[in-house]
């Protein structure tokens, strides 16, 4: 599962890179059990498919009014480069436009410096923490400032479609 592989690999860079720890487990557990999270009508959850094989996958969860965040957002090292995570990314705002969201926001590890890049290029902009980061139920109220600390938060606005 991809959702899994890429919790996994995230969960190692923020452990090697900054000493944090995720419960993936319960991030999972989180991701399975709420079908409306990631899924219509507020969310959307997409795979990626390339050469026959499912090599990516990128979430869309509403979390305010007019407010949604991209999770999940990840492409196997072996395709990056390919357009994949840049066809995800506008499908996923494209899809938050279309829902009548007029924010998007996401959190990334520093380290991800390519995947930042790419969200600057297609209009994200830094910001500061914001209060419903999904990582908030992750960590505890000690390693808080440890986890913002090691990421980058964003956010783009989205240009209000006539009804």
């Amino acid at each position: 599962m991809l959702v899994s592989e890429y919790l996994c690999w995230v969960a190692e860079v923020a452990r090697s890179n900054y000493g944090l720890a995720f419960d993936i487990d319960a991030m999972i557990e989180s991701d399975m059990e709420d079908p409306t999270k990631f899924f219509p009508p507020h969310g959307r959850f997409y795979l990626v498919q390339h050469e026959g094989v499912f090599v990516g996958v990128g979430c869309l969860k509403r979390i305010g009014p007019g407010v949604g965040e991209i999770q999940r957002m990840y492409v196997q090292p072996h395709v990056r480069g390919v357009g994949a995570g840049r066809m995800l990314v506008e499908k996923l705002l494209e899809d938050a436009q279309a829902l009548g969201y007029f924010t998007v926001r996401l959190e990334s590890l520093r380290a991800l410096g390519a995947a930042h890049n790419l969200y600057r290029s297609v209009g994200f902009v830094e910001i500061p923490p914001y209060d419903e980061n999904s990582m908030q139920a992750y960590q505890t109220r000690e390693s808080l400032p440890a986890y913002s600390n090691s990421a980058v938060f964003m956010e783009a606005r989205l240009s209000r479609v006539p009804s």
